[in-house]
């Protein structure tokens, strides 16, 4: 291959990646077309290149148009799958199934034949390996996940690894193997792993260190290693293929130098032992993404380095870039692939043009200098990818990357290298165990003393720039030092400009989080901040609650309406996490946390915002637990907002008299659910915006139809976080509220968009049944 291909060649794949994500149907016919056209002229390049562009872009096309289709949502499928992976949690087991075969269950459904890769929660199910085959009955729904700002997009994640589905097993028909699982390295290597006697977190982490298997890597091994900077040390990276690579080519070279004294240096076999090695390495490891992506970067530069026709570092660069997109286009939009070859870029940017260092103190301070040029910029695209910082990691680095590399990661590989010799297999096993303990120690205490911190999203792109020009300004080779230190000065000074946005004083900042199946919504003065409701608790325990800020929030009030799961789950996570000056419910509920009472006509006011109850009355006997609800309206300027949680018809209609005039925006009482929002508040109220909390594919089919008929008749611009995830707006302001989503357009199909006409209300599915006007509707 011509070295000036190189680039081109990663630019088209890049152009697909792009294409298969965002163009149409046409635009790729068009492509098409200047192909053939190309061809017909005789232009081979550029025939080439429009064929990488097509080829990507189909691929990635085939991943979405897979995806299952939305009227099979919450229908019962036959599947016929192979286990690709398995994930074992408290309670629970996660598979990802690569799908061969799928049939609906009931007749007249859209087909799903072209789904091929799912992730089922499994609940007490039959004991399931990867590799084995199964005929198994799940509910489907279409990836999704919650959309809220400045937090992990867990759609966009289903989306980059392929998974086309997520859903649950059924247990009726009950599960059937096909086949057992076939002979696998690495699933051997990880049932002999499990017979030594190793303490919990170094048997995790020497599986994770030299398997790739970090699905075995539990909560808190993650927690510290993010907040160390430490990720990347212990999952497979090219640092450890890389290793065995170098490994290799030592041993072989050594052997080529006794076999051949006077030609060894022209031998060409030792560099074809290396990348054997490698590749044997990297599918011991499994060959998920990260090891093949590291296995061609290995790979290349080995060729680099042999010298033997050999393109330049940066054409080298650009053709490992193609290679990973032609083999696994969906990685363009994997942070970690851009990680990865940012960082190989700023290496050969810090060590092109300059002498090769001499003795071992030389090395020792181009390592340090190294690692010193690499934080800043590798702390900017973290920051980019992820949102957070870990302020410890530059240290850190200096000594757990020699520990890793040195010592650790040799240790390991010799253990399974001595497999055959148990006691000396065991010896170097236990030298690793001390070795993790050690590491952890440091970790952890370096944590204590410099803890991760989580930016405001509003600050994210101007601290990730100014951290990726100050590690380019000390990178750049030839720039004098004067100029350095400047740059650095001034973009340090620039952070003095940062400060948290807060709204003027008058208005209201509302945000309606998207929470599945339950209500969190965010209020916020110049100098108050109050929460409605706690959003709910999932039956494994998980609380969307924990995923929205950062530990060490102060909250002036948190209202919650009525003590069901929906509404009150996440106040564990609330009071464990966060500082909470008020709690307030209704009369006599059952909370885990001290509140006073909210009661009709409790009246405060915050920075020209006033707070009012309209229900419950002192007295709540005989009333339900959706009827005891905190009814809250806020009033910011001209503009009202009314959050009537899960009170029904009955009780609208004894607090419309406490109202005159309309809202600019309601809330919708119980989700959309037709029990709530009866025609006397609609005709009443008026209001401008109406917001559905509800769940995206909910057994419950909320918001209801003739809720949604009612609102349109009035006028009403509907949303909802199903489709639209969460919901920020400002009152108080002299226009009108204007309503944005955290949802990308492109990723809400039907969803309300601008002229507040496209949401519907999910049908409910035959064979499901209705849920009653009376149901509690809790996760």
């Amino acid at each position: 291959m011509r070295q000036g291909w190189a680039m081109p060649l990663a630019l088209a794949a890049l152009a697909g990646a792009s294409l298969g994500a965002f163009a149409t149907t046409a635009a790729l016919q068009g492509l098409g077309a200047i192909g053939l056209w190309c061809l017909a002229w005789r232009r081979w390049r550029e025939g080439l290149l429009m064929a990488v562009v097509m080829l990507v872009a189909v691929r990635v096309l085939m991943v979405t148009g897979g995806e299952l289709a939305p009227g099979l949502s919450r229908q019962d499928v036959r599947l016929e799958a192979r286990v690709m992976e398995v994930s074992r949690q408290v309670g629970m087991t996660r598979l990802e199934l690569a799908v061969e075969d799928c049939r609906p269950l009931a007749a007249g459904l859209p087909a799903c034949d072209r789904l091929s890769r799912v992730r089922l929660s499994v609940y007490q199910g039959p004991d399931m390996r990867a590799g084995e085959r199964w005929r198994l009955t799940a509910r489907l729904r279409p990836p999704s996940g919650f959309a809220n700002p400045g937090t992990f997009d867990y759609r966009g994640w289903l989306w980059r690894e392929g998974i086309q589905a997520t859903g649950y097993l059924r247990q009726s028909p009950a599960p059937h193997r096909l086949a057992e699982a076939g002979i696998s390295v690495h699933r051997l290597a990880l049932a002999h792993l499990d017979e030594h006697e190793l303490a919990p977190r170094p048997m995790r982490w020497l599986a994770a260190l030299t398997l790739g298997a970090d699905q075995r890597l539990e909560t808190q091994d993650w927690e510290l290693l993010n907040a160390s900077g430490t990720t990347h040390l212990v999952v497979i990276s090219g640092l450890h293929i890389g290793l065995v690579a170098a490994f290799a080519l030592g041993v072989s070279r050594l052997l080529a130098r006794c076999l051949v004294p006077g030609g060894w240096r022209m031998a060409i076999w030792p560099w074809w032992c290396a990348g054997l090695a490698a590749t044997g390495y990297a599918l011991l490891a499994g060959l998920e993404a990260p090891a093949l992506r590291a296995l061609i970067m290995t790979l290349v530069g080995l060729w680099v380095a042999s010298g033997r026709h050999a393109p330049g570092t940066w054409q080298a660069w650009w053709l490992a870039l193609a290679l990973v997109l032609l083999l696994d286009p969906l990685s363009a939009w994997r942070p970690g692939l851009w990680l990865s070859f940012i960082a190989v870029a700023l290496l050969i940017l810090i060590w092109q043009g300059r002498a090769r260092p001499k003795g071992v103190r030389g090395w020792c301070l181009a390592l340090v200098r190294t690692q010193c040029l690499l934080a800043p910029v590798m702390a900017a695209a973290v920051l980019l990818a992820f949102g957070r910082l870990a302020p410890a990691a530059p240290l850190i680095n200096l000594v757990a990357v020699p520990l890793v590399s040195s010592l650790m990661v040799p240790l390991g590989l010799l253990g399974w290298l001595l497999a055959w010799i148990p006691p000396l297999s065991a010896a170097c096993w236990s030298l690793f165990a001390n070795l993790t303990h050690l590491l952890a120690v440091v970790l952890e205490r370096a944590v204590a003393v410099l803890p991760l911190w989580e930016p405001v999203s509003a600050h994210r792109l101007p601290l990730a720039i100014g951290l990726g020009l100050v590690g380019v300004l000390w990178a750049l080779p030839g720039l004098d030092r004067r100029w350095r230190m400047l740059g650095t000065l001034l973009l340090a000074l620039g952070g003095i400009w940062l400060s948290v946005a807060a709204p003027a004083r008058g208005t209201l900042w509302v945000r309606v989080y998207d929470v599945g199946q339950g209500q969190l919504v965010e209020l916020r003065t110049a100098r108050y901040r109050a929460l409605v409701d706690t959003g709910p608790r999932f039956g494994s325990g998980f609380m969307p609650l924990e995923t929205l800020w950062a530990p060490g929030q102060a909250f002036d009030d948190v209202i919650v309406s009525h003590g069901d799961q929906d509404h009150a789950g996440g106040l564990a996570a609330l009071s464990a996490e966060h500082d909470v000056e008020r709690y307030l419910a209704p009369p006599g509920e059952a909370l885990p946390v001290a509140a006073s009472s909210c009661r009709a006509g409790r009246v405060w006011r915050r920075d020209g915002v006033e707070f009012r109850f309209l229900w419950p009355p002192p007295r709540v006997e005989g009333l339900s637990a959706n009827d005891r609800s905190c009814v809250l309206l806020v009033t910011a300027g001209a503009h009202r907002l009314l959050i009537p949680g899960d009170v029904g018809r009955r009780v609208e209609r004894s607090f419309l008299s406490m109202l005159s005039g309309s809202v600019e925006v309601l809330v919708a009482g119980h989700h959309g659910s037709r029990t709530s929002s009866g025609p006397s508040l609609v005709d009443r109220l008026s209001p401008g915006a109406v917001i559905f909390s509800a769940a995206r594919d909910s057994r419950f089919g909320h918001p209801a139809a003739e809720v949604v008929r009612r609102f349109r008749r009035a006028g009403t611009c509907l949303w909802s976080t199903a489709q639209d995830g969460a919901l920020t707006l400002t009152l108080g302001g002299r226009d009108d509220p204007r309503i944005a989503a955290a949802r990308p357009l492109s990723w809400r199909p039907g969803g309300v968009g601008q002229d507040c006409l496209a949401l519907e209300s999910p049908a409910i599915m035959p064979g499901l049944p209705v849920p009653s006007s009376t149901e509690a509707e809790t996760p």
